[in-house]
């Protein structure tokens, strides 16, 4: 049984007629002739339109992968160095030499360092050696004829269909990602056609074929969100003993401020007397690094909305410089929470008084709000981690 077959059934079981395969086919092929006309109003053009979705499958793996979600939540530590590794922080400084030229010409014109634009390359595709292997068209009329998020899956396959109509791709060799990323630097459809650039010059915007355009494209995506070249991502941070930990809340304050507060840098000396603005963040609580992120960390997180991410991003693109490791490596040893622990967790937050939202099992501000509240209100440390001693005070078991 198909996935899509599936959720007909699950419709159709109250009439006690379940969809058959071929029923259910017909009504993905019904779907995708809605779509070729909401395509054509958009301003595709009709050959393109047809030609492309009379080829669309639907991919069942497609809807698979959009319903998975991981059983338990990712440490910082195996997040941070799965991605910051010895292997790629070679090759981003090899590759910081290669392509020397291109990179400088990026950073005149855009004001992004390269070492953050082969961060991304790096994060992204692996500095361009896998950029995914699903149809773009097929992956996307596929979540677009999904009832969960219709609404934005049918306009990212109209901008795919625009990207062909174009010429910047031909169908055949649109390959990308389940959810429809695309190329060097996996650009959604929509963002392709907002901030994609031929950077070469040869008439076309490419972002699987040319590394000139992917790297220009990346550059203007991270300026159009405001990156300031005068300044860096964020920096590892020591902190005094005793540290209040509830100010890792996500405000911002001057760097004075912090500098005020006993906060040196990694290697022990007194921060800037500076009036930039920064917010701290501890991603594996008191136990783990802290740092300051600056403006161009929001920036980062509005290419990718994780601080897990951005992290990264930002410490790859120091390494790629030259700088060492962290002075303070996240701790191996934390346990990974499953959803249900979560789960668990912000029911019992909230039958205690302290907001944690609705449980979904995702450690998101609201919880994590909650459980400094929690900490606070019984003499724990304030970090807003959930680590083996906050459990056992609520009475959670692993």
């Amino acid at each position: 049984m198909t996935s899509f077959q599936a959720h007909a059934e699950s419709q159709d079981q109250t009439t006690g007629q379940p969809e058959t395969a071929a029923e259910s086919q017909e009504r993905f092929r019904e779907c995708v002739a809605g779509l070729e006309t909401k395509a054509v109003e958009a301003g595709v053009s009709a050959p393109t339109a047809n030609q492309v979705l009379a080829q669309v499958e639907h991919l069942d793996r497609v809807i698979e992968l959009d319903r998975k979600q991981p059983e338990f939540t990712t440490t910082f530590a195996d997040y941070l160095n799965r991605r910051v590794n010895t292997r790629r922080i070679v090759e981003g400084r090899l590759l910081l030499r290669t392509h020397d030229e291109l990179l400088q010409r990026v950073t005149r014109e855009t004001g992004v360092p390269a070492p953050y634009l082969l961060a991304f390359w790096g994060l992204e595709t692996n500095f361009g050696s896998y950029f995914g292997n699903m149809s773009v068209p097929s992956a996307l009329a596929t979540l677009a004829c999904d009832p969960r998020r219709s609404r934005f899956f049918t306009t990212q396959l109209i901008a795919a269909l625009q990207i062909i109509d174009e010429g910047a791709i031909p169908v055949e060799q649109m390959e990308g990602s389940w959810a429809g990323a695309m190329g060097h630097v996996q650009f959604m459809p929509t963002v392709f056609l907002q901030h994609a650039v031929d950077a070469d010059g040869d008439g076309r915007r490419d972002l699987w074929h040319s590394l000139p355009d992917a790297l220009m494209s990346a550059g203007k995506f991270l300026q159009s969100m405001g990156w300031d070249g005068d300044y860096r991502w964020g920096r590892e941070v020591l902190l005094p003993a005793n540290f209040d930990y509830a100010l890792a809340d996500g405000a911002r304050r001057p760097l004075s401020e912090w500098r005020a507060m006993g906060l040196k840098d990694a290697f022990g000396h007194p921060l800037d007397n500076a009036s930039i603005q920064a917010a701290l963040i501890v991603p594996s609580g008191h136990s783990g690094p802290a740092f300051l992120a600056y403006h161009n960390f929001k920036v980062i997180m509005g290419w990718n909305r994780s601080e897990f991410y951005a992290i990264s991003v930002g410490h790859l693109a120091d390494r790629i410089a030259g700088a060492g490791g962290l002075t303070n490596p996240p701790p191996e040893d934390l346990p990974r929470l499953s959803r249900a622990t979560i789960k668990t967790l912000q029911q019992t937050l909230n039958d205690q008084g302290f907001s944690a939202g609705e449980p979904d099992g995702i450690l998101g501000p609201s919880t994590r709000r909650a459980i400094r509240q929690f900490q606070h209100a019984n003499n724990l440390i304030a970090d807003g981690y959930p680590d083996q001693g906050l459990l056992e005070n609520l009475g959670i078991t692993l």
